[in-house]
């Protein structure tokens, strides 16, 4: 017997369809049913719709009626935002905040209760900060430097104390070999505001430092926001320093502990004693000429001096004096330590900066404030940690 031939499909189909229908109704695992429910809702904050994004939150996304199996953020300049996902797989939360002024993708991939894929795409930008903040670091990057340099931030404009905390979390000092040190808030020689790391003693001869601030989006009070991160680091050279004997008017050069060199000079007279304690030297230049307008004393002089070595940023130096007939003889400066044109030269090539420089047996009672220059060691270690802002 034959078959018609237009019949024998339509059989086949609806008998397919009726075992598609049962299979649905069963409920098992991976059905089709579960694959048309409904899509996992995702959120981002702190995006929202025709506006653009407040300032001061990380980005958060949150996964509803399922979980996330990727998120990949991105901001206007094609850079990754690093983030964590939540164990549950709910939600995703970057580690640090917003940036003022820019813009963000945030791509997911989720999968939904019941089963359902889904991926989604949100791009939003942020507001304009009314005030950008702005930091300069000490040492430069990649400098090489003396055993006694901080760490040394200054900011462009200032920062709360209630916002000190933070700014002070998102700073990180790393070392090579590991070397214990803390921060502290400083006010500097001109007003702003600064923060320095120093180690607990003297770095050793070596070290490799690396300083990472996760500044990006924080909010500095009424000096304005942070809009990026920041980076450097630098290297610790060879273990020199200076100890200047006021009464013998002498200063000798030490490496690696031991006495290399001394070299006579005059310091402060009896009116203008040096100042004592440990000064770090924070910069250095090969001619200069003296004005002593700016250390107070008006009109009286002007004179050209070389090999000029800064200790304080008040008027502290190591230089030449070639118009003193004194040296080695009298104390009889302004308050720095003039020494004969070559041997001047001699200690500015020998001290690098970030050097120390110890001024022993001055009759100054002028106890010289942490921010007249790099002048961290004029506190011992308990003193320098009462001015860190995490307490």
């Amino acid at each position: 017997m034959r078959t018609g031939t237009g019949r024998r499909p339509v059989l086949l189909i609806s008998t397919l369809l009726g075992s598609l229908a049962l299979a649905a109704c069963s409920g098992g695992p991976g059905s089709g049913a579960e694959a048309a429910g409904p899509e996992t809702k995702i959120s981002v904050s702190p995006a929202a719709a025709g506006k653009e994004a407040p300032l001061g939150s990380p980005i958060a996304v949150r996964a509803e009626g399922g979980k996330l199996t990727a998120v990949e953020v991105k901001d206007d300049k094609g850079q990754a935002v690093a983030g964590e996902l939540a164990g549950d797989g709910t939600s995703w939360t970057s580690r640090g905040k917003v940036r003022p002024q820019a813009s963000y993708t945030v791509r997911t991939s989720a999968t939904s209760d019941k089963g359902k894929r889904s991926s989604a795409t949100t791009t939003f930008t942020t507001q304009q900060a009314p005030k950008v903040n702005k930091l300069t670091n000490t040492p430069g990057n990649g400098e090489t430097v003396g055993t006694g340099m901080p760490v040394s931030i200054l900011f462009d404009h200032p920062v709360d104390k209630d916002k000190r905390a933070e700014v002070e979390k998102s700073l990180k000092v790393t070392t090579q070999p590991a070397v214990e040190g803390a921060w502290g808030w400083v006010k500097d020689w001109s007003g702003q505001d600064r923060i320095d790391w120093r180690p607990k003693s003297f770095w050793p001869a070596g070290t490799k430092v690396s300083v990472n601030g996760a500044l990006a989006g924080l909010d500095s009070g009424a000096g304005g926001w942070f809009a990026r991160d920041y980076a450097f680091s630098f290297n610790i050279g060879a273990d020199r320093k200076a100890v200047i004997d006021v009464p013998g008017h002498t200063l000798t050069m030490y490496e690696n502990g031991k006495p290399v060199g001394s070299v006579k000079g005059s310091a402060g007279s009896p009116q203008d004693p040096t100042r004592g304690g440990i000064h770090t030297v924070r910069s250095k230049n090969a001619a200069e000429t003296m004005d002593s307008a700016t250390i107070g004393h008006g009109n009286e002089w002007m004179l050209d001096s070389q090999w000029v070595t800064h200790l304080t940023a008040s008027g502290t130096f190591l230089h030449s004096a070639p118009w003193n007939q004194s040296i080695g003889v009298v104390n009889n400066s302004h308050g720095c330590f003039g020494m004969t044109t070559a041997d001047a030269k001699r200690v500015y090539d020998f001290l690098p900066i970030g050097s120390t420089v110890e001024v022993q047996g001055s009759a100054s009672t002028k106890v010289t404030d942490v921010g007249n220059g790099l002048e961290v060691w004029q506190e011992t270690w308990e003193q320098w940690q009462k001015r860190s802002a995490l307490k």
